[in-house]
């Protein structure tokens, strides 16, 4: 597995290249339908994702429902989940089209079917000490693990090669994920087709924005942490989550992300808001204390979100715009799939 300082390296030369040859890359991202999305994911990856569509990168924007069902029990809320996350998404500025597609993969058929071939690929052991799957049945708080906990990781190097994925936007904490995939796909092509390969090694877009931690200051923004605030959140219900934050006794505002990581969260905030260094910001706001602060980040935040949240209610009364992106996401998803299964039974030789 590459270092984090060698995926930054390669992240930097995909970048560089993505912004030469857009087109010549497709991207793959998504998100779990476990409800809708907050700041931290808006800070974190839909700018980027926004960014890279604008920039005409074919993107497939996927919805990954079947996760669901490996450490959730909410399985009566995945569909609402996955309209309210497709309402999110072109609030924040996706544009879907021809090149742009929004789909849920349980309704991609073809694609599930890579999982047996690749299952073949990969080992016990490889899946058993997976750091990412370790976290996340640890954060989830599971005492029985079900197998689709386990083989999470193949899932997603299906979701990522059937579409010929070769930009994956990600935080360092997923890369072991992304490796995965990376192996399945160089093993794939030597084992099956040498000569021509089927499937690109994706490589890891790293996100620029830190993990951004939830109102509490410490722990990462979550829904199951109820530390976040939601893009559908009014400005009103914004104002008073804010006010509620973790701040600490000293008057003075500082930035120091080791000393007051509560404060220095909140100044982090404002920075992505502002575009501003969060120590000018620290050094404005002076001796006006946690209330300035937070004020400050109220005025910030709602400013940075008022156009979205405008856009989002408008689209909470369009279910049937709604319905037609993922439709339509899904017939051009399931195109690709079922040429990819096709190249991938005949390097196989299943083809009758």
């Amino acid at each position: 597995m590459d270092t984090y300082e060698v995926a930054l390296e390669k992240s930097k030369k995909l970048e560089a290249d993505i912004l030469k040859n857009p087109k010549k890359h497709r991207v793959l991202t998504g998100d779990r339908p476990t409800g809708k999305l907050h700041i931290g994911h808006y800070f974190g990856s839909l700018q980027n994702r926004v960014k890279l569509s604008k920039l005409g990168v074919p993107t497939c924007i996927l919805i990954a429902d079947y996760q669901v069902l490996t450490d959730h029990d909410a399985f009566d809320k995945i569909s609402q989940n996955t309209k309210q996350l497709v309402i999110d998404y072109i609030a924040a500025g996706i544009e879907p089209s021809e090149d742009v597609i929004i789909f849920p993969h349980s309704y991609i058929p073809e694609a599930n079917q890579l999982m047996l071939p690749f299952l073949t690929l990969v080992s016990n052991a490889e899946l058993s000490r997976n750091p990412t799957v370790k976290e996340e049945i640890q954060a989830a708080g599971l005492k029985s693990v079900n197998a689709g906990m386990y083989t999470y990781p193949i899932h997603q190097a299906c979701d990522i090669l059937f579409c010929k994925g070769d930009v994956v936007p990600v935080g360092k904490d997923q890369l072991p994920h992304l490796e995965m995939t990376r192996n399945i796909a160089r093993r794939f092509n030597e084992k099956f087709a040498k000569n021509n390969p089927i499937f690109p090694e994706p490589i890891a877009l790293l996100s620029k924005t830190p993990s951004i931690a939830g109102l509490d200051g410490t722990q990462k923004m979550s829904k199951s942490r109820n530390n976040a605030i939601y893009l559908s959140s009014t400005e009103d219900e914004t104002a008073n989550l804010i006010k509620k934050a973790k701040t600490d006794s000293t008057r003075i505002i500082t930035f120091d992300p080791e000393n007051r990581p509560e404060v220095a969260n909140l100044l982090s905030l404002i920075s992505l808001c502002t575009n501003e260094e969060p120590e000018v910001i620290a050094d404005r706001i002076g001796d006006g204390g946690a209330g300035l602060l937070k004020r400050t980040l109220i005025e910030a935040l709602n400013e940075e979100l008022r156009p979205l949240r405008i856009r989002r209610l408008e689209l909470e009364k369009a279910p049937d715009y709604i319905d037609s992106v993922l439709r339509s996401g899904v017939k051009s998803a399931r195109e690709m799939a079922v040429v990819t299964l096709d190249e991938v039974r005949r390097a196989m030789n299943m083809e009758i």
